[in-house]
């Protein structure tokens, strides 16, 4: 058994356990349900991810309230199994509402907060709003530097991030520039193919 099959297997093991022991709605339950959801989506199961990620929201939106620490990590993991199926926009949507709530209870400056910001942007950038995701790449870079440092992995990994941005922001404004360079009006005959 290889080593993810092997934690795969202990994780399904103990969520297991939990539910039996603890109940379905347990936080330490819940936990457990978040953190086999996170192996799914390393061993690129996000299908299943998504399933777990979706039944431990609904729960700890019940269980916690809407606002809580670990409700809005579950939103954030969900958000990230969409974007791993390809729907950007419905993880869009999703990262949208945790940020937004994020901001009002934990600050702009939490790193939770920082966090979902850069997920927001992700999910701009897999929609081509490459503007958008450069504008609040450079918020989130902003704001990394001022409380993280320079040299913080985060703050760094923003920096790649945002040079992202800019590369995507780059190419689409060049691929737009030769469409409109290009004018078949400007055809002369002898450039006309002759069939």
């Amino acid at each position: 058994m290889g080593r993810n099959d092997e934690a795969r297997h202990l994780g399904e093991d103990t969520l297991a356990r939990r539910r039996r022991v603890l109940g379905e709605d347990h936080p330490d339950t819940l936990s457990s349900a978040s953190n086999l959801a996170s192996m799914l989506r390393a061993l690129d199961e996000f299908q299943a991810a998504r399933e777990l990620d979706e039944d431990t929201l609904a729960r700890r939106r019940r269980v916690l309230g809407e606002d809580h620490p670990d409700t809005l990590s579950s939103a954030s993991n969900l958000a990230v199994s969409l974007r791993a199926l390809g729907d950007a926009e419905e993880a869009r949507e999703m990262d949208q509402d945790t940020l937004a709530r994020r901001r009002r209870v934990l600050g702009e400056d939490h790193p939770d907060t920082m966090m979902s910001a850069s997920s927001l942007a992700a999910d701009l950038r897999a929609l081509g709003e490459f503007q958008s995701a450069r504008e609040l790449d450079e918020d989130i870079l902003a704001r990394r530097r001022r409380v993280l440092g320079e040299d913080h992995p985060d703050t760094t990994q923003s920096a790649a991030k945002l040079a992202i941005d800019i590369d995507k922001e780059r190419a689409v404004d060049l691929h737009d520039e030769e469409e409109d360079d290009w004018d078949d009006d400007d055809i002369g005959p002898e450039e006309i193919p002759h069939g």
